[in-house]
């Protein structure tokens, strides 16, 4: 039975977490000193939840966790460095978190960017968006597995309508690049990421769900520039916010993981196209929530990451 809630496309992250309260809750939201990534860690930070911020721009991050105490009052905000290009970086991160995780958002991300390559080769929207949540989240297994029931958030696009994940050319050695299907492929993923690791940590108590936060006005824009997306179809950060906050807090998704949540619900899934792009802002793609397609990519990213 689809997840559904009395939120909407216009409830905001204030909305979804009145009322809950997270103490004792340790959260990590990466990509959080912008955008929808700081609404979403100031909506934990106001319901109690100790949390840091993930950011590859340390003066940023402090920034925005001032900003958080100041407005919250919550002094438990604290700011470490993470880039999730550099494996170096997320070992570096793993190895000095101590205790459980129970909140993870996977938020930071890039979109639309010029061709660029990490130095193990690999296509750098695929390697930041997907490999690098990767192989943070399976860093921090036996934390989340600590915390019996956390929960993880993949924040992933309706872009994923663009492109399935392309096996035998991920990281486009052999096609043209193009940086939208680029981008969409690597969104792909992290819903096949949600898919898999749900299957095989649910029985641990670790649960991961896929979300759509909208079209914010945001830096994600700064390779594309603005979207063409009809004007009231944006949103604004804190409504971007809001389905990370539901699913990664709401009661009605104990012991759910492995789905696609876009405007605060369970997304519907489809297998043809409408034609109508921006009907597709809220529905998820037949080839995002494949089985098949999530065992293979794990296996294929175990093994690119072991290299």
């Amino acid at each position: 039975m689809k997840i559904k809630t009395q939120f909407n496309f216009n409830s905001t992250a204030d909305d979804v977490i009145r009322g809950q309260d997270l103490t004792g809750k340790r959260a990590i939201v990466t990509g959080a000193a912008s955008g929808i990534g700081l609404e979403t860690a100031r909506a934990l930070a106001s319901a109690g939840a100790e949390v840091t911020l993930a950011v590859r721009n340390l003066q940023a991050g402090q920034q925005a966790a001032k900003d958080i105490i100041q407005t919250t009052g919550n002094q438990s905000i604290h700011v470490a460095y993470l880039d999730l290009t550099d494996r170096k970086s997320i070992a570096a991160f793993v190895s000095s978190w101590t205790g459980a995780v129970h909140l993870l958002i996977n938020n930071a991300g890039v979109m639309a960017m010029p061709e660029t390559r990490t130095e193990e080769g690999w296509e750098a929207q695929f390697a930041t968006n997907y490999l690098g949540h990767f192989a943070l989240t399976c860093g921090l297994h036996s934390a989340l597995k600590q915390a019996n029931g956390a929960r993880v958030v993949v924040v992933s696009s309706s872009a994923h309508h663009f492109s399935p994940l392309v096996f035998d050319d991920i990281h486009y050695d052999i096609r043209p690049y193009d940086p939208w299907t680029a981008y969409a492929q690597s969104k792909t993923a992290l819903v096949l990421f949600a898919v898999e690791a749900s299957k095989r940590w649910k029985e641990e108590g670790i649960f991961v769900n896929a979300v759509m936060p909208g079209a914010i006005k945001s830096n994600l824009q700064r390779h594309s520039g603005e979207l063409p997306v009809p004007e009231h179809l944006w949103k604004t950060a804190q409504q971007g916010a809001a389905t990370s906050i539901l699913v990664a807090t709401s009661p009605a998704l104990e012991g759910i993981g492995g789905r696609y949540f876009a405007d605060c619900n369970e997304a519907e899934l489809i297998t043809h196209t409408s034609g109508d792009r921006m009907a597709e802002f809220s529905v998820v793609a037949g080839w995002a929530l494949d089985e098949v397609n999530a065992a293979r990519l794990w296996t294929i990213t175990e093994t690119l990451l072991s290299q």
